[in-house]
């Protein structure tokens, strides 16, 4: 059952009142880092959660890591031992997972403007481009002609449904992202005329979602969709990827996603796959889910104030290192990311505080009244739930302070 006061702190231990990561202080770890702000990634966590996953996804049913949700290459370079392929959304990433290592026959690259450069370097590293429209699979084609290389193409499709209750809606209705699935077989049709090796479908239809029923719906009617598409296809598919979706509770009222009815849902899925699409290997995305938690953002306090009642923790970091923490990447209404003092975890007196940062904006804003131990200068300040969307997704040039450091420890 999902407890009705659900606490990120305990996926980490805590020893002489400090959080510990990895079976290292906080305070060790920040002293090793050398500065702060950082964010600091566990290891043994995503080892875990890779672990977690494993015991429902049936045999056959292939992992891959997102990669937009942590491309720090020490992250990537961990996960891709661990899963069957990566996700690549941009050049910059692709290299990354070539030079992490990544095998080329288990990476895709998907996104809706991929620049003739990056179609150039997808093409010659031989991974699977995920093709986004017709005139991206034109520019493709050009691209395999003039290297004298035929692309692997995968047809990512904007389905006719969407994922019910993500927080990012990837699918469905007038999007950016894929080919709508009513175009698609016309342009299945054309693919046969093409000197390209087709790989098959992408179906992404949304992220962040905490209801197992609504992934298990849209799984299943993604699989639905994909049979039909099939059938124009050039030849039978060798890969069908069915997207993520898979959330973590960030907010107070948020449970984690229960795991369990996903496993009987899965083991009947690759069966209808392997009665349906014969030789397609069933590919599961996931980023958020991989790295979230095991992440935490780490700044200090550089000042303590109190302005008409209120109290005021001013750190080093801010929405410049941490955008999605001040509330400004997605959310519609502010909540905090849940925050501990992470050198004062269960002693001492308490007090509620807001905690902020050193830019010149009142969005600077990384917990607004919090509930925390009372804190004094060069305490250390920890926001949970940051392994994904955290480094790369923030303004880190904005007001020209210096970017965090990153460690996995």
């Amino acid at each position: 059952m999902a407890s009705d006061h659900y606490d990120p702190g305990q996926h980490f231990e805590t020893q002489e009142d400090c959080l510990v990561v990895g079976g290292r202080s906080l305070k060790d770890i920040a002293a090793e880092v050398g500065r702060t702000p950082f964010y600091c990634y566990s290891s043994d966590l995503m080892h875990k959660r890779v672990a977690e996953l494993r015991k429902v996804l049936p045999e056959g049913l292939h992992l891959h890591y997102a990669m937009k949700a942590n491309p720090m290459p020490a992250v990537v370079s961990l996960l891709n031992s661990l899963v069957d392929g990566l996700d690549v959304a941009s050049g910059g990433e692709l290299s990354v997972a070539l030079a992490a290592g990544g095998d080329p026959e288990h990476i895709s690259f998907a996104g809706p403007g991929k620049s003739n450069d990056e179609l150039t370097a997808a093409v010659s590293a031989g991974v699977t481009v995920n093709v986004e429209s017709e005139g991206e699979l034109r520019r493709l084609m050009e691209v395999g002609g003039t290297l004298g290389a035929k692309p692997r193409v995968a047809i990512r499709v904007n389905p006719d449904f969407e994922l019910k209750s993500s927080g990012m809606k990837m699918g469905g209705g007038p999007k950016q992202f894929g080919i709508d699935a009513e175009q698609v077989p016309a342009l299945l049709r054309r693919m046969a005329s093409l000197d390209l090796e087709f790989r098959g479908f992408h179906v992404f239809c949304g992220s962040q979602n905490l209801r197992s029923e609504a992934i298990i719906e849209a799984q299943t009617k993604t699989l639905e969709l994909v049979e039909r598409l099939a059938a124009d296809a050039p030849s039978p598919p060798s890969t069908v990827n069915i997207g993520g979706g898979f959330g973590i509770p960030y907010f107070p009222g948020e449970h984690p996603l229960d795991l369990a009815p996903l496993k009987p849902h899965l083991v009947q899925l690759m069966q209808t796959a392997q009665e349906k699409l014969p030789g397609a290997t069933l590919i599961t995305e996931l980023g958020r889910f991989l790295v979230g938690e095991a992440g935490i953002y780490v700044c200090r306090v550089i000042d303590r104030k109190v302005s008409r009642g209120q109290v005021f923790l001013i750190t080093d970091g801010g929405l410049h290192h941490h955008l999605a923490a001040s509330g400004n990447f997605g959310q519609i209404l502010r909540k905090n990311y849940p925050a501990v003092v992470g050198n004062k975890m269960r002693q001492g007196p308490r007090e509620s505080a807001s905690v902020v940062g050193p830019l010149c904006t009142p969005l600077d804003l990384l917990g607004d009244r919090v509930e925390l131990a009372c804190a004094e200068e060069g305490d250390l300040i920890v926001l949970f739930q940051s392994g994904a969307y955290g480094l790369t997704a923030s303004p880190i040039n904005f007001l020209s302070h210096p970017p965090p450091g990153e460690v996995l420890v």
